[in-house]
């Protein structure tokens, strides 16, 4: 058996090449394809069956892109209710490739027609080898019941995410391997591990969502202290239930002059800046969003880019600007324009104005905060991060929520935003600068680097994941 995981630290998202006898099945594709098809190729194989344990939320599959480069079939649970021609699967159905059997699960909870697919890698195996369980069983965490807003209610869907944990999956021998389709930083859990694979008897013991506890007490645990679904969650999840349109179909990335660039602004688009934060700082298009290309950057501008507004690109040349639309493609942010040609040189060039943010380390910070007229700090990590120590003077406003509960009252006085590494500040930077704060510092290195220079933190109180077990 051919078996290759693809993790993608972008979404924190797994997906699965299995092959045997010539034939293969992708698993969960992301929606660019081609390293499914290399691979594939390398080794021999002919790519017949596309799988997906759910309709995802957190970014666009490829499962049409797939089927329009291969013909192959489209698999998916019964209960999805999908729009494009695909292969309803139920419990017990398999898919064979050469002496592999692919088995299907009915585990639902996180979505409704969440399925897991039993691997076996013997035609005559009594036992599977692995299971791939899409976002129903992740390494330390199970998947969230909350994502479908008001279409099935979370304790009804934490319910059957828990008979589907104790009927199905922890029925399977301890040395069964498990797959998830996420990691550690995924929004469709709140404690993923940053391993991407485990076996069933190790998260019997120690995913603490797996402990022994009556089903209510799941159900209540499973419901309470939920973070903030990202916004674009539900529009992606539409996409996919529609079928993605096809990545050929959309418009090339296109060289656009700083003249008329102007004028799109003056249209409605809007800015990404996808540079370093210490160049974004340096000078930037006013009102410019900033998400480095580095990092998470498809989740974070999936949750805080308009979903229908074009997008201009500032990229440090054509191949960087490229990237990053292959990456927004992947979280449906379908809408760019191009890139500014010749970059913020060729901006400012043109006689066009550049705005700038400043960054400081965290000795400067700690410096300022003793004096007069010190900045406001505003931390924009999640709750759980705020936890476990801060800055005693800031207020925490999680950056997926900045846009709706920075203080306006704030506006006019010294800011300073930080995270735990200066990635998420620097967005937080731009989103006050489109909100008419003018007095803003980026934090440089975050709160690991306050941490780690000894300087004074206060503890916060975390969401208690295991109090309830």
């Amino acid at each position: 058996m051919f078996f290759r995981q693809f993790y993608l630290a972008c979404l924190a998202q797994a997906s699965y090449l299995i092959g045997d006898g010539g034939e293969a099945a992708v698993v969960d594709p992301r929606r660019d394809v081609e390293e499914y098809l290399e691979e594939a190729r390398a080794n021999g194989l002919t790519i017949r069956h596309v799988i997906e344990t759910h309709l995802h939320a957190d970014f666009v599959s490829g499962h049409r892109e797939l089927a329009a480069r291969t013909g192959a079939k489209i698999y998916l649970g019964a209960a999805a209710g999908a729009k494009f021609d695909h292969v309803p699967v139920r419990e017990g159905d398999e898919v064979r490739l050469g002496s592999v059997r692919l088995r299907f699960l009915e585990t639902p909870g996180h979505t409704p027609e969440s399925v897991s697919i039993l691997v076996f890698e013997g035609s005559g195996d009594e036992s599977p080898a692995a299971v791939l369980t899409g976002d129903t069983l992740f390494i330390g965490d199970v998947g969230r019941p909350d994502l479908l807003g008001s279409v099935r209610s979370p304790q009804e869907l934490a319910g059957l995410l828990y008979d589907s944990l104790h009927e199905k999956l922890l029925s399977l021998p301890d040395s069964v391997r498990v797959y998830p389709a996420h990691g550690a930083g995924s929004m469709c859990g709140r404690n993923i591990s940053s391993e991407t694979s485990s076996t069933i008897g190790e998260q019997r013991r120690f995913n603490y969502a797996l402990q022994p506890m009556a089903r209510q007490d799941f159900i209540g645990m499973m419901t309470t202290d939920l973070p903030e679904a990202p916004a674009y969650f539900g529009r992606d999840a539409a996409i996919n239930r529609e079928g993605p349109e096809l990545l050929g179909e959309l418009p090339p990335v296109r060289a656009i002059p700083a003249g008329e660039a102007a004028q799109m602004r003056e249209a409605g688009a809007v800015v990404l800046d996808t540079r370093s934060a210490r160049e974004y700082g340096t000078g930037h298009l006013p009102g410019s969003f900033h998400i480095g290309l580095s990092g998470q950057f498809a989740s974070w501008a999936g949750t805080v880019l308009p979903a229908d507004a074009a997008i201009l690109l500032v990229a440090e040349d054509p191949d960087r600007a490229a990237e990053a639309r292959t990456r927004l493609s992947r979280v449906g942010l379908d809408r760019v324009a191009g890139f500014l040609e010749g970059g913020v040189q060729a901006w400012s060039e043109a006689g066009r104005p550049l705005a700038s943010t400043e960054q400081i380390g965290v000795e400067e910070l700690a410096r300022r905060l003793e004096e007069p007229g010190a900045p406001r700090v505003f931390d924009v990590r999640r709750p759980a991060e705020w936890g476990d120590g801060h800055i005693p003077s800031a207020l925490h406003v999680p950056l997926n929520a900045l846009e709706r509960d920075a203080p306006a009252e704030e506006a006019g006085k010294p800011v300073a935003t930080v995270c735990a590494g200066g990635y998420r500040s620097s967005i937080a930077a731009s989103i006050l600068e489109r909100k008419g704060f003018r007095r803003i510092t980026n934090v440089v290195g975050g709160m690991a680097a306050w941490t780690q220079a000894g300087l004074e933190t206060s503890p916060g109180a975390p969401p208690d994941l295991t109090s309830r077990v």
